[in-house]
């Protein structure tokens, strides 16, 4: 294990539960692969750019020429793609905001989520995911319970979650969830400890 990309989502800062449970987990990783270099993304305090007209342009034109003139739009997406395409391991840490994901994380799917880099259609009209040999971790923090119960057709982050990582290549996912911090009885032990 080479490269470990961290995706942080939550603005809570330390009151976030889905980073304390990230902390913990880098924390292991680390003792586990002390070489790997980790690489921690914080997209509530970096701003990721939801894709408009120009940017969206940039990244999938088949045009060189356009795609010259259009480089500057597609930086940030070039890098956030390489990003993810040079890491082993993904771990991606979020809170469920109203029964799916944060927009900050949707607009980083959209800017890594790419024709001829992170996927391509094959001629049949399938698809072939080019993010392979790539383990991922999902840290999923509620207010609910969503793993079972009444709730959990309404979790809509996991699915989903799995199946845009899957659609580029990454099958490999593991789930920790952090469930129930809005319920009292079930918040005190909501967050795994460190052992």
């Amino acid at each position: 294990m080479n490269t470990i990309l961290f995706i942080e989502v939550s603005p809570r800062g330390k009151d976030s539960a889905s980073r304390s449970v990230s902390d913990t987990l880098a924390g292991r990783l680390t003792d586990l692969y002390p070489s790997a270099k980790l690489i921690r993304r914080d997209l509530a305090a970096e701003q990721v750019p939801h894709l408009d007209n120009a940017t969206l342009r940039a990244i999938s034109t088949k045009d060189a020429t356009e795609a010259e003139r259009l480089k500057e739009m597609a930086h940030h997406s070039d890098q956030l793609t390489s990003e993810l395409l040079d890491c082993d391991a993904l771990v991606i840490a979020t809170p469920m905001w109203n029964f799916g994901i944060p927009s900050t994380l949707k607009a980083w799917i959209d800017l890594v989520v790419r024709p001829g880099r992170t996927f391509q259609y094959a001629n049949d009209g399938g698809v072939l995911g080019l993010a392979k040999n790539k383990k991922a971790i999902l840290v999923l923090a509620s207010g609910g319970v969503f793993t079972e119960g009444p709730w959990r057709p309404w979790d809509f982050v996991e699915p989903y979650l799995c199946q845009i990582l899957s659609f580029i290549g990454i099958t490999d996912v593991q789930t920790v969830r952090v469930e129930g911090m809005n319920i009292p009885d079930l918040a005190i032990g909501a967050v795994p400890r460190a052992n």
